[in-house]
């Protein structure tokens, strides 16, 4: 992404529909991030092997791998009264919202995952055509500011989900995933409702599209696309490791309780939020690629302590570091895409993205669960974690 030195400020419609925007961001970071970081917990009653764990809450990248890219491409050629995002959306809620309930019911290992493919589908479903929103109603130039803020919203949604879903599990199994449920019913039921009175965004339709065939043709001569499918694969892969077992960690290595794990979790999420949203101007100033080199080595480095250290203290004095550069992975991906997208192709490219969120998602459960079962600690994850971020450096020279 090119720097703009003059980066203008956001305009009062851009300020709104950025923050209405944030609505469905928060609804579905908070669902998602219930399912992946309690659903482990709870399964540990009936999963021993963290491998099986990371295999099930791996779907997720599964379905990334293809999914996508249908209903992306899709939703540059549909056109309805309501737009050609916004059906997705509402069709994609009554498979979240079943697949939540579900999971709050699970007492094998198949229930858990029938109903996470049915979650994770209606998840992307969800939000393939609701992202691809982004670049049709606000601008290029005020794109990192406009992904900063979705950070926010994104930040939120898996704080909130970290600290009320450890507290809601003390009540009971079922707890964290039924208030998911209502709390996503909500979000997204105040976001239509808002988003038809005010006028759905359009878009350059794309008649023509061949869908993800067409994507793979455009990609395979694209070096910056091929970078970031790679660099961004890498970053996702981090998070989702680092997601899925995080809550074990600081139970099961640290010895925390349900709640002061909850509380102390909540506590970094706070940090990741301030550093989403001072990325933005920062990104919209120097570039989004240029600020993730800055961010980039901080991260990983911070990881590989309490990779290798035990105590408390230690672990503690790399938590802000880990959070900082966590609020500006959370933020500019997207918004280093958005300049690489056609018009016409913002629906697949957003699907695009999924993808190689996806086989980020796919292989960061699945690798930190083997290197919890090989080295028999949860601090394993730590390094599956630094090696992903430290990797993707090398991709994102390209962007």
């Amino acid at each position: 992404m090119t720097a703009d030195t003059g980066a203008r400020a956001l305009r009062a419609p851009e300020k709104r529909a950025v923050a209405l925007l944030g609505i469905p961001t928060l609804a579905l970071a908070l669902t998602s991030t219930v399912v992946t970081t309690y659903t482990p917990v709870v399964a540990r009653e009936f999963v021993e092997s963290s491998a099986v764990i990371g295999m099930i809450i791996g779907l997720e990248g599964l379905v990334a791998l293809w999914l996508p890219l249908v209903v992306g491409a899709w939703s540059d050629r549909l056109d309805t009264k309501l737009g050609g995002r916004l059906p997705f959306l509402l069709a994609a809620t009554p498979m979240v919202i079943g697949g939540l309930v579900a999971m709050a019911i699970m007492g094998s290992v198949a229930v858990l995952a029938v109903a996470a493919f049915v979650f994770f589908a209606g998840y992307f479903i969800a939000y393939e055509p609701y992202r691809a929103l982004y670049p049709d109603a606000v601008g290029e130039e005020v794109a990192g500011r406009a992904q900063a803020t979705q950070a926010v919203w994104r930040g939120a949604g898996t704080g909130i989900a970290l600290m009320g879903g450890g507290l809601l599990l003390a009540w009971g199994q079922a707890a964290p995933f039924v208030a998911a449920a209502i709390v996503y019913a909500l979000c997204i039921g105040l976001f239509s409702f808002v988003l038809i009175r005010r006028g759905v965004p359009r878009r350059p339709r794309n008649e023509q599209h061949a869908g993800a065939r067409a994507v793979f043709d455009l990609v395979r001569g694209d070096t910056q696309l091929k970078a970031f499918l790679v660099a961004n694969a890498l970053w996702e892969l981090s998070l989702a490791a680092l997601k899925t077992f995080v809550v074990l960690y600081v139970t099961q290595e640290m010895g925390f309780s349900q709640t002061e794990s909850s509380l102390i979790i909540g506590g970094v999420a706070i940090i990741v939020l301030f550093a989403a949203l001072a990325s933005g101007p920062l990104a919209d100033r120097y570039g989004s690629s240029t600020v993730l080199r800055w961010a980039l080595p901080i991260h990983g480095i911070g990881f590989l302590v309490p990779l290798l250290f035990e105590p408390a203290w230690v672990v503690t004095l790399a938590v802000p570091f880990i959070a900082l550069g966590g609020g500006v992975i959370m933020a500019l991906p997207y918004a280093v895409l958005i300049p690489l997208m056609p018009d016409n192709e913002r629906g697949a490219l957003t699907g695009y993205y999924s993808v190689s969120r996806g086989m980020g998602i796919w292989l960061g459960p699945l690798l930190a669960g083997i290197a919890v079962s090989v080295a028999g600690s949860y601090q394993a994850v730590w390094g599956v974690c630094a090696a992903a971020t430290l990797l993707s450096l090398w991709p994102l020279r390209r962007l």
